[in-house]
């Protein structure tokens, strides 16, 4: 059985990002227009066996695209959504670490381990940061290495470079 997930392009300052989810929880954010991140998004759900069919819906999104238009409007610093979240138990654990990373600050890969108990596990807590299905929202932008430096982003250095300056990180 499959889960139906609508999707829909935004355009923002960053790019076309396309936006996944359903009436009640936020599922993905993709960097890029919709085929590609439909075709990002099926093959993701294929390695973990979960059927999805995604179908086009501005409406059904409408509270995480405002959110969102807010973010980069620069009238919103944390997002009240619903999210649901594809990983394993350890990527979920990352998640909500990173989650609660304040709007303006960063922490470093090494803090997050720290944050969850499992302190020798900074090179886990990159690969669960790099698989972060809804980038932004999860703020995995404000995830930084332990000397300050910008390492790995998903959307590219550029746009975690940007976003960092949108909230006054660096």
């Amino acid at each position: 059985m499959s889960v139906k997930l609508a999707y829909t392009e935004i355009s923002s300052p960053i790019g076309v990002l396309t936006v996944v989810g359903s009436d009640n929880a936020l599922h993905y954010i993709e960097f890029g227009e919709a085929k590609d991140a439909h075709q990002s998004i099926t093959r993701k759900s294929r390695a973990r066996n979960e059927g999805i069919d995604l179908y086009e819906s501005r409406e059904a999104l409408t509270n995480s695209i405002e959110q969102l238009e807010a973010y980069f409007n620069h009238e919103l610093r944390a997002f009240e959504l619903e999210l649901h979240y594809h990983g394993t138990p350890f990527q979920k654990l990352v998640w909500e670490a990173v989650s609660s990373i304040p709007f303006g600050e960063t922490r470093s890969y090494k803090d997050i381990a720290q944050q969850i108990g499992a302190p020798k596990a900074v090179r886990a807590v990159g690969g669960a940061n790099n698989k972060n299905p809804i980038p932004i929202v999860v703020p995995c932008h404000r995830v930084i290495g332990s000397n300050g430096s910008m390492v790995g982003y998903g959307g590219g250095l550029p746009i975690k470079e940007h976003l960092l300056k949108m909230e006054g990180s660096i």
